[in-house]
């Protein structure tokens, strides 16, 4: 270790999440190496190291010969002033080099209150933020994941995004990459190449015009780029890349265990969600193969516990041969099996019963919306009695902790539906103490989140409430919610800004990179947000945050994202729009399928919902 970095470790909290070394973290002899890549993901090591997509990718670019994929996380302030005062540029975990002589840098979207983080990560590795300040071939700045689908207001930064999944289209830029360096070609060059591999966008080759009211026009493609980039996915996720091997953290993160995706895309349809959307069609993973790689992992890494992870676990169809297959060998090893994203319409004892085998964890469900007119109108598709029976089995079968999530400020709500949440709350604690006479009581927490309408989804076209509406309805659901039930929401002001770059459009840039000057980092993280310092950010560059998140769309505007695939069309969308408005629900894809576009990208045309 280098003598500064020594130095300075023992002055900053947790130490531990900047040595690398940790079981399982790949590290080559430099001599056999003729690529780089940093893959950088722009939040602290417990929440990077928790990112199943982080793992796979990390693991894959290390399979290919010649090429090492480091990790990079954003250095909390603690480490970053210490950082910048002995003059340690950002490095890799595993090597302790300068990540600027990388040849690929590559970011991980997931959240739009990250941004900052990207451009502040560039600057501590002695990078221009700026695209066309950036020259050279090498590096190349590249980006994906779920805000990549509107990748508008980090454009001017990046050099180029990727769409969709990156298992099979990251290996093809990579390799394009690699192509161009040994054939020294230009960074335009090369660039031209990309955007001819589908699922990549690269911003440049784009022109954006704007009408005179701020909204956009047209977004044109130039350089023989595509004029709608279509995202990639994974035909067969039976024959994908899975990590068995995974690096084992020397410190405790979020999400420390085994976790094991059962599938991709959802058969939901909730009109709020992006995730739902963005990831169709749905695919799924076979048990066979489930249960091989959840053991393998657990022997490789001495993991005690498995996730199974999708965006609704207890729709997967062979969710009772998994479970049965995997407690077969977690029980006598004393693995734990956990089943979060479970719906409360299809929860039963016998799966509960399965689940609870090694010992008890709590159960999470999201009603999101408190009456069932709204969770009609939101596609929810659960009823009451759903989720009164849901907890009844819970309760009686011992689970004394349960959570339920809710949003406020959807599109159609009333200050009815708002205080229904209160209720439904108060009706479950009753549920509690009826079920559980003469044992310990159960713990109920509550947890409300404002409504953000994202790209791609029904709502892409609604406003979102306002700061004050927000606080107005958090003090009426606080009048009402019963105070043995533990009540959390989330901060308006953070929410606010989240629309404001989930709708944005490239003019967004200028404000980002101005906040970011102004000491703008770790947005998402309460004790660092500034709401007076993006005001400020927004003030000096004359522009006008709640034109993106208070304002309503026509459904003829030209959206910034228009030019970017998510695979479901335009037309239904908008149906869906006009069924949330007249509180119609939608049949999930098992029952019908919707005809939402996205089972055309899969050969022969049909989803495996």
């Amino acid at each position: 270790m280098d003598i500064k970095m020594e130095r300075i470790l023992s002055r900053v909290e947790k130490p531990s999440r900047y040595t690398g070394g940790e079981y399982g973290a790949y590290v080559f002899d430099k001599s056999t190496i003729d690529t780089r890549v940093a893959f950088c993901f722009p939040d602290v090591y417990e929440i990077g190291m928790s990112n199943l997509g982080m793992k796979i990718l990390y693991g894959l670019n290390n399979q290919v010969p010649g090429v090492w994929c480091e990790r990079v996380f954003a250095p909390w302030p603690d480490m970053e002033a210490e950082m910048r005062s002995a003059e340690i540029p950002l490095y890799g975990l595993e090597s302790g080099d300068p990540i600027k002589g990388f040849d690929l840098i590559c970011f991980t979207l997931q959240y739009e209150l990250s941004y900052t983080n990207i451009l502040n990560m560039l600057d501590l590795a002695g990078l221009p933020v700026r695209s066309q300040d950036r020259a050279d071939l090498t590096p190349i700045v590249m980006a994906g994941g779920t805000c990549a689908f509107n990748a508008e207001p980090l454009a001017p930064f990046i050099d180029l995004f990727v769409l969709g999944e990156g298992e099979e289209v990251n290996l093809e830029v990579l390799e394009c990459y690699r192509n161009a360096k040994r054939d020294g070609l230009s960074k335009k060059e090369f660039l031209k190449l990309a955007a001819k591999i589908k699922g990549v966008y690269v911003p440049d080759f784009y022109e954006v015009e704007y009408h005179a009211d701020g909204t956009v026009s047209s977004v044109r493609a130039v350089e023989g780029a595509p004029e709608r980039v279509e995202k990639r996915i994974i035909q067969d996720l039976d024959k994908v890349y899975y990590p068995e091997d995974t690096v084992v953290p020397s410190t405790e993160i979020v999400h420390d265990r085994v976790t094991l995706e059962l599938y991709r895309g959802c058969i939901r349809g909730c009109r709020f969600c992006q995730a739902g959307y963005v990831y169709r069609p749905v695919r799924t993973k076979s048990p066979d193969v489930l249960i091989e790689q959840g053991i393998n992992s657990c022997m490789c890494t001495g993991y005690e516990e498995i996730s199974l992870s999708s965006l609704s676990t207890s729709d997967y169809r062979e969710l009772s041969k998994l479970c049965d297959g995997l407690l077969d060998w977690c029980e006598p090893n004393y693995v734990n099996l956990s089943l979060p994203s479970l719906r409360a319409d299809n929860f039963s004892f016998e799966l509960m019963e399965r689940v609870q085998k090694v010992r008890k964890s709590g159960l999470t469900f999201a009603p999101e919306a408190g009456s069932q007119r709204l969770r009609d109108a939101i596609n929810k598709n659960v009823r009451e009695e759903d989720i009164a029976n849901t907890c009844r089995i819970a309760f009686e079968g011992g689970y004394r902790t349960l959570k339920l999530y809710f949003m406020i400020g959807l599109p159609t709500e009333t200050d009815e539906d708002v205080i229904e949440i209160a209720r439904l709350a108060d009706r479950m604690l009753k549920l509690s103490r009826e079920t559980s006479k003469g044992k310990r009581g159960v713990k109920i927490t509550v947890s409300v989140a404002c409504f953000v309408p994202k790209p791609h989804t029904p709502f892409q076209w609604d406003a979102q409430n306002t700061i004050e509406e927000f606080e107005r309805k958090q003090r009426l659901l606080r009048q009402h919610m019963p105070k043995a039930i533990n009540f959390s929401w989330h901060d308006p002001q953070t929410s606010f800004l989240e629309a404001v770059f989930a709708r944005g459009d490239r003019l967004l840039a200028d404000v980002l990179e101005e906040a970011w000057r102004l000491g703008c980092k770790f947005d998402g993280w309460n004790e660092h947000f500034s709401i007076e310092k993006w005001r400020k950010a927004f003030e000096n560059t004359q522009v006008d945050p709640e034109f993106y998140a208070f304002r309503e769309r026509e459904e003829d505007e030209v959206l910034p994202w228009d030019h970017l695939s998510s695979g479901v069309l335009k037309r239904h969308l908008l149906s869906e729009r006009e069924a949330a408005y007249r509180s119609e629900i939608t049949p999930d894809c098992r029952m019908n399928c919707t005809g939402c576009g996205a089972n055309l990208m899969l050969d022969g045309g049909v989803c495996n919902a």
